[in-house]
């Protein structure tokens, strides 16, 4: 049911589009945060071209929808945008996406085909090409948010157990953990690269990459 209400209220969002035709992905666009994804359903061709920044993003990333190469409709994100057979579902991480699904009316949910020259694209084009190589980066990339969110869930305990009557019932906390500042900058930037690269393969735990970044 508040799956259902969220999407009602993301439908909301949803803007017409103005026809112009789908820009073809540049190697340039990998840097500015555009992403873009295919969905075929049927004899319907579907493009969702995601925009953080330029003259199609606006104050936020927006959700692009062309159909067979034409602007049909805009959304901000969390976006859900009904389709043929189906609804389109995109949201947002702190570094990247989270989602970015085609759930079908029966309740099958297909990973949109990301653009092979996207940064989407090109990742899992490595986990198709060299499997091994992949799954060790994978590997290392939870790792890193691991770590990130255990020292960041220990060193947020600190304040929240020095309030005067969690005090005075159980007595003063302090962290084990003290690390140097450089220290700490360099975990902080090794799980914003970990998240990242898990955001690449649309990957998301509230845990992992919510506390680790």
């Amino acid at each position: 049911m508040f799956d259902d209400l969220k999407q009602r209220v993301a439908v909301r969002r949803i803007r017409p589009g103005d026809g112009r035709p789908l820009e073809r992905f540049r190697w340039w666009q990998l840097f500015t945060g555009r992403k873009l994804f295919r969905l075929r359903v049927g004899p319907i061709e579907y493009a969702v071209d995601v925009r953080a920044s330029g003259k199609h993003a606006g104050d936020d990333p927006m959700v692009h929808l062309y159909v067979d190469g034409r602007h049909h409709t805009r959304s901000r994100m969390p976006a859900a945008i009904p389709v043929a057979g189906g609804v389109i579902l995109v949201a947002r991480s702190t570094v990247g996406l989270k989602r970015a699904h085609y759930v079908t009316s029966t309740g099958e949910e297909h990973r949109l085909v990301p653009d092979p020259r996207s940064a989407i694209g090109r990742r899992l084009r490595l986990d198709r090409e060299h499997p091994a190589l992949s799954r060790w980066i994978g590997a290392v990339s939870v790792l890193m948010l691991v770590v990130g969110a255990a020292i960041n869930l220990v060193q947020l305990l600190e304040p929240v157990l020095r309030v005067p009557p969690i005090v005075e019932r159980f007595g003063s906390y302090a962290s084990p953990i003290d690390l140097p500042t450089w220290l700490n900058l360099t975990l902080g930037v090794a799980a914003a690269l970990g998240a990242v690269e898990r955001s690449l393969r649309l990957r998301y735990h509230w845990l992992l990459d919510g506390l680790g970044t």
